[in-house]
């Protein structure tokens, strides 16, 4: 007999495949049909993805996800003492509701200038709102993955940030992606110039063009770009400043 999903979890491995490539390993994949069979993800909606080797749901996934199980609504209320307005610092507290009888399942989010994309500030508000309901629902359905919209800087719509972090080339990071998908989320976490961080990424590589460096090589510096942002983000961006002013000169 059939299971639930069995269709859309061939579908989304297929995709995962066409996407990864040789990058994405065994447990990744058992671990997508899973959440496939269990909650009806689709990659073809962008509903889940994979991000640094761990996938994310995503908040159109959570909404489809509880629009199909019957939530009847999803209260969201301001927590005033973690509000300041004039900060741009927002908390809210969303309560989502399964059923008529039920007592809701809460969950809290906050935004800041300090902890969200520099292309989406001045959306804090809304930001703190959607990370709220994403955490009512996630507790709501017992989903144990993080959503991509409470990763710290992470914004999903970025485009034009995406798009040049997309532009290393394929012999760099493979036909998966995964060494793309690292150095993406940490960009976005940290608040990294993407430019400034090829400029960096070609001089620690010891090369002019990145398409000459090794995948073994581009991971080291993944792995020294990520250990130098956890120690000291703002020491990092004012070492990434100095390339701008290296690359300005040489202009």
């Amino acid at each position: 007999m059939k299971t639930p999903y069995a269709d859309l979890a061939r579908t989304n491995l297929r995709l995962a495949r066409m996407k990864y490539g040789t990058g994405l390993s065994y447990p990744q994949r058992v671990s997508l049909k899973a959440l496939t069979r269990q909650f009806g993800f689709s990659m073809q909606l962008g509903e889940i993805l994979l991000l640094d080797g761990s996938w994310y749901v995503t908040h159109s996934g959570l909404l489809r996800l509880a629009t199909r199980k019957g939530c009847i609504g999803i209260r969201v209320q301001s927590v005033s003492g973690f509000c300041t307005p004039a900060e741009s610092k927002w908390a809210f507290r969303a309560t989502a509701f399964k059923s008529a009888t039920c007592k809701g399942f809460s969950g809290y989010g906050d935004a800041d200038p300090g902890n969200v994309s520099t292309l989406v500030r001045g959306a804090e508000m809304r930001i703190a709102e959607t990370r709220a309901v994403n955490r009512a629902l996630r507790k709501a359905y017992g989903i144990g993955l993080c959503s991509v919209e409470e990763i710290g800087t992470f914004n999903p719509s970025s485009e034009p940030a995406a798009a040049a972090v997309r532009k290393i080339p394929q012999a760099v990071c493979g036909n998966g992606h995964p060494l793309r998908d690292r150095l993406f989320l940490l960009v976005r976490q940290h608040r990294l110039d993407t430019g400034l961080v090829k400029l960096y990424a070609a001089d620690f590589c010891g090369t002019q063009a990145l398409r000459q460096v090794s995948r073994e090589k581009m991971g080291e510096f993944i792995e020294h770009l990520s250990a130098e942002a956890t120690r000291d983000g703002e020491a990092l961006r004012r070492k990434l400043e100095t390339y701008q002013k290296t690359s300005e000169g040489v202009a």
